[in-house]
């Protein structure tokens, strides 16, 4: 790997430099290795001790970053990377910029009493998700290794140590530009969107001094196709914070996520979440939320006049709602097989999402047996048996479109995944991995979950829904 760290010049106001802290006793747990030819990393005996944190990588300048952030709509001026180092940046096959992060590697001074560790279930959670999400084709950061540590971390209780290796466009988040907005700091948010601009967005360079508002207007853009996937595949963040909403609009922080089953737009499953805040069905409006509070940090840089530069702003944040609420009704449309619908191809749509929720069905598995009865007599029945009169009437829309069954299906499998990471078989590789210290468990779910829109040999062992309907379920952040 040949280390660089564009984010150092930047000035020591927007990081610490600090070291990892070292570990007893490191070892490979999980290891992604197409992830690994993809970043040109070669296969050493060191491993370990490199995404440990116990040998800092030739290039390599550790830094923990300084950020602000909401949480759950309570605004803290210092937040910054409690448990995390950015070892650097590195050029993958496709010359890409990437970021490689330790997290759960010690103390940094934003840590605020925390023992900057990370739990070994949190570790594989998030290896777990994000592998999942980058296999159903959503903008995610990625997971390279969980590193045990040969330490015991408290939590509720003890449990066994890990470092997670994150590999990420950037580590930008609304809540840097927070930090420096709150003290005032303008210059240091110029030189912030600047940097934004040309690692993420370098088609507009060319802007002069408009570009602070076409950062915004293209950072709202990512975003709004972002939260649209999430709700395709049914993921639950449960922590959109503005310290984890990137400006490369990936998904980012993997804490107490989960995945829907029945299809209910108020469910929550983060135990942190008490007020429903960030709920399936409120992701949206978070989204805009968060994008207004990041339009907040540019406003001086927008427009010399304050009243203008509002107006701006404010116009862009309100398209939020009209850009997400074009590309949820196509998405939508897209799952229940319209390409190209027409008006009152949207009436069945939403008379099938209320059905959804009317009836308490399972979100992927009602898609994938829709999908399925284009071509299988036993799903054909199966809709009929939930969906009655509606189902009839979508059937026989489909035999008017200018496509035969076969096209319609093709396109609604590129959009309906066939297995998701199931809250219930998430949690029981977990637990036998913690228990058995073996990591088969999850890298033959991961295996499965590497193909989500086709059917494998294991696909059916992670297909079912819990018998409970994930009733009392609940996920934690592990910090």
């Amino acid at each position: 790997m040949k280390f660089s760290n564009s984010y150092i010049h930047l000035g020591d106001l927007f990081y610490e430099k600090i070291n990892p802290q070292t570990v007893t006793n490191p070892e490979i747990f999980l290891w992604n290795e197409a992830l690994a030819d993809e970043l040109n990393i070669q296969d050493s005996q060191q491993l370990a001790q490199f995404f440990s944190g116990n040998r800092i990588l030739p290039g390599s300048e550790p830094l923990a970053l300084a950020y602000a952030g909401h949480q759950f709509g309570n605004f803290v001026p210092q937040l910054g990377d409690g448990r995390a180092h950015l070892l650097g940046e590195v050029i993958d096959q496709n010359g890409n910029r990437k970021d490689i992060q330790l997290k759960g590697s010690g103390q940094t001074r934003f840590s605020r009493n925390g023992d900057g560790r990370c739990a070994f279930g949190p570790a594989i959670r998030e290896f777990i998700m994000s592998e999942a999400m980058y296999a159903l084709g959503i903008s995610t950061t990625r997971s390279l290794a969980v590193t045990t540590t040969g330490e015991t971390v408290f939590r509720e209780t003890p449990q066994p140590g890990a470092v997670i290796t994150r590999v990420a466009s950037s580590h930008l988040r609304v809540g840097t530009f927070q930090y420096f907005a709150a003290q005032g700091n303008y210059q240091a948010i110029e030189k912030l969107c600047d940097y934004a601009i040309d690692r993420h967005y370098p088609e507009l360079k060319e802007a002069g001094d408009q570009r602070f508002q076409e950062l915004l207007k293209a950072v709202i853009d990512r975003q709004t196709r972002l939260v649209v996937e999430w709700l395709r595949v049914g993921f639950i963040h449960g922590v959109m914070n503005t310290d984890n909403t990137s400006i490369a609009g990936e998904t980012i922080d993997y804490g107490p996520c989960a995945m829907l089953g029945v299809y209910d737009h108020k469910t929550v499953y983060s135990s942190i979440d008490v007020q429903g805040r960030y709920a399936f069905g409120n992701q949206p409006t978070i989204a805009q939320w968060n994008m207004a509070r990041l339009a907040e940090t540019l406003l001086p840089l927008i427009h010399a006049e304050e009243q203008k530069s509002i107006e701006i702003a404010s116009s862009l944040v309100d398209e939020f709602s009209e850009r997400f609420q074009t590309r949820y009704i196509t998405m939508m449309a897209a799952k229940t097989g319209f390409s190209d619908p027409e008006e009152n191809d949207y009436q069945l749509v939403s008379e099938f999402q209320n059905l959804l929720e009317e009836k308490q069905l399972d979100y992927t598995i009602t898609f994938n047996a829709l999908t399925r009865s284009l071509s299988s007599e036993q799903a054909q029945q199966h809709m009929r048996n939930v969906a009655g009169d509606w189902y009839n009437r979508w059937i026989n829309r489909m035999d008017e479109l200018q496509e035969n069954r076969s096209d319609i299906q093709k396109s609604m499998q590129q959009v309906n995944p066939v297995v998701i990471p199931r809250n219930h078989h998430v949690e029981n590789v977990i637990n036998t991995c913690i228990q058995t210290r073996d990591a088969q468990a999850a890298n033959e779910f991961i295996d499965v979950l590497k193909s989500p829109y086709a059917e494998t040999i294991a696909t059916g062992l992670y297909q079912d829904a819990p018998t409970n309907g994930d009733m009392g379920y609940k996920t934690f952040c592990g910090t």
